[in-house]
């Protein structure tokens, strides 16, 4: 689950958000807006990993009291080694690169109760909870994004209640966490960058073919290293 807004960072969300322990990493991700790949999430990770995430529907919204609210998706991703791009290449047209910087804090259940720690992820149920500055196209934004993973049948109970403690105490007053805001890096990239009616060459009608004929065989089985989360919501 997650929330993309206009602007920088305000200095009020990153204190709200460092009452936890957390991390912090910047990197730039190149995402394919271009052709559209309806339940399909593709990107290269920093220019060394292919990533492709399925959207597997929506088990329900999250209201944490009133404070933010969101629809919980779930998806399944794959991840795969992938060359280096070369200095401010963004790829082939049809993709769009987005800078981050990210202050990361995990959840991990231990012992029955949810514990933050700013640690790597482990094999355990944990939930990921980032604040993330965000820069594309010129433009600036900020995201607050939750990421749980973990067995199945543990991944919305741990959401939950990593969402409970962090909106224990209210977020400031200027930061709308709606249903509107609420929305993936693809969806908020198909919306805002990709504004013009766009009729699709034929290699790029090719490329969309051949990504979702390789996922297709990719969950028909095992794949390289295959993830499943949780997060807005990644519910495997």
């Amino acid at each position: 689950m997650r929330w993309i807004l206009p602007g920088q960072l305000d200095a009020a969300v990153a204190g709200w958000f460092g009452r936890f322990p957390a991390v912090m990493d910047s990197r730039e991700d190149a995402y394919l807006v271009h052709p559209l790949l309806r339940g399909l999430s593709v990107k290269i990770r920093a220019g060394r990993l292919l990533e492709v995430k399925r959207y597997h529907g929506s088990p329900g919204i999250l209201d944490a009291e009133g404070r933010a609210r969101g629809r919980i998706e779930c998806w399944r991703k794959w991840s795969f080694p992938f060359g280096p791009l070369g200095p401010g290449d963004a790829g082939p047209p049809g993709w769009t690169v987005v800078h981050k910087r990210r202050r990361m804090s995990r959840f991990r259940l231990c012992g029955g109760r949810l514990v933050a720690d700013a640690a790597e992820r482990a094999a355990g149920p944990e939930c990921g909870v980032e604040v993330t500055e965000v820069r594309s196209g010129g433009e600036s934004w900020w995201s607050l994004g939750f990421e749980a993973t973990g067995p199945a049948d543990l991944l919305r109970n741990t959401l939950e209640g990593t969402a409970a403690l962090m909106f224990a105490q209210a977020p400031p007053g200027d930061a709308e966490l709606d249903m509107g805001r609420c929305q993936s890096y693809a969806e908020w990239l198909s919306r805002h960058r990709v504004t013009a009616a766009i009729h699709p060459r034929q290699d790029e009608e090719s490329l969309a073919r051949r990504i979702q004929d390789q996922v297709g065989r990719m969950t028909s089985g095992g794949y390289l290293r295959t993830e499943i989360t949780s997060g807005r919501e990644y519910h495997g």
